[in-house]
């Protein structure tokens, strides 16, 4: 079994509004074609935090004609797509209202939030009663990097380098402040998927225990209970159509396998096939590899 934990696909007004996003992010009919050339057996449907709302205008509308959109996708291919719903950024009710009709009403059993809100990540408290939901229903969180001014942006703006390097920070920075808000010891159920393994928590996590002993040692960082990667393991990170293995067996040594979901990263990424590849050659055992390929997905999904 093959599923496929980060891929897109946009309705056509969506694509419209937004600066960065082609037709091709809205042909669900090649997506398909694609799934059955290679094998990939189910694939959720998430949201690439496009800027369309700042064009649209009205966020709660935004969320609601997406969701709707994803959910006559759901609707058509009801054994093939899984939809992440989105939530409109603002008051915490209006948040709530959208993730009960979309789970309750519509039959979405993951939520995408984007890394952070106009500066605003993830440990913020406005969240914490939709966690709470998400923690009771066993509803997966998947968490895509913020494009709209990510971290670092307001000294560096540009077109390379925003992408390769900002929006990979900004989803280590919210990985960082879930961490530091102990997100993890308030909500002890909730499930995280971090698109693209994370961004670069992996590659610090020797960084943060060693750090972390040093200033605990001087009483300049408050007692987590733990040292950061006991609590870094909770997270479920996907694969983002890697094809190299340097981010896989750092994502091993942190996470471990059970941790590790095959992503596409389709439509941005179009050689599904070569990164499904790069996981069947990991060093590692016939159940982690299928484990990685679909079976981790799975069983979180059995949870919902």
């Amino acid at each position: 079994m093959i599923i496929d934990a980060h891929s897109h696909w946009l309705p056509v007004k969506i694509v419209e509004q937004a600066h960065f996003f082609s037709p091709a992010w809205n042909n669900i009919e090649a997506q398909w074609e694609m799934m059955e050339e290679v094998g990939i057996d189910k694939t959720i449907l998430t949201y690439p935090t496009s800027d369309a709302h700042l064009k649209w205008g009205n966020a709660k509308e935004l969320a609601q004609y997406y969701n709707n959109a994803v959910a006559q996708i759901m609707e058509r291919y009801p054994d093939r797509f899984i939809g992440a719903a989105i939530l409109p950024w603002g008051e915490t009710e209006e948040m709530i209202q959208e993730f009960k009709r979309a789970t309750e009403v519509l039959g979405f059993k993951v939520l995408s939030l984007p890394s952070s809100y106009d500066g605003v990540y993830l440990d913020d408290p406005r969240f914490f009663p939709i966690y709470e939901i998400a923690q009771k229903q066993r509803i997966l969180i998947f968490v895509h990097p913020q494009i709209v001014n990510p971290i670092g942006c307001e000294r560096v703006r540009d077109s390379l380098l925003t992408p390769v390097v900002e929006y990979v920070f900004d989803t280590t920075i919210s990985i960082g402040k879930i961490l530091m808000g102990e997100i993890f010891k308030r909500f002890p159920e909730i499930v995280f998927v971090f698109a693209s393994f994370g961004g670069v928590i992996a590659h610090l996590a020797s960084r943060f225990d060693e750090t972390y002993k040093m200033l605990r040692g001087i009483n300049l960082v408050k007692d987590l209970g733990g040292n950061p990667t006991q609590f870094l393991r909770n997270i479920y990170v996907d694969t983002g159509g890697d094809k190299t293995s340097t981010n896989f067996l750092a994502a091993v040594e942190l996470f471990g396998a059970s941790h590790i979901l095959w992503g596409s990263d389709w439509p941005a990424k179009k050689d599904p096939r070569s990164s499904i590849k790069t996981v069947e050659s990991l060093n590692l055992n016939q159940k982690e590899i299928k484990g990685i390929l679909g079976e981790n997905l799975n069983n979180l999904l059995k949870g919902v």
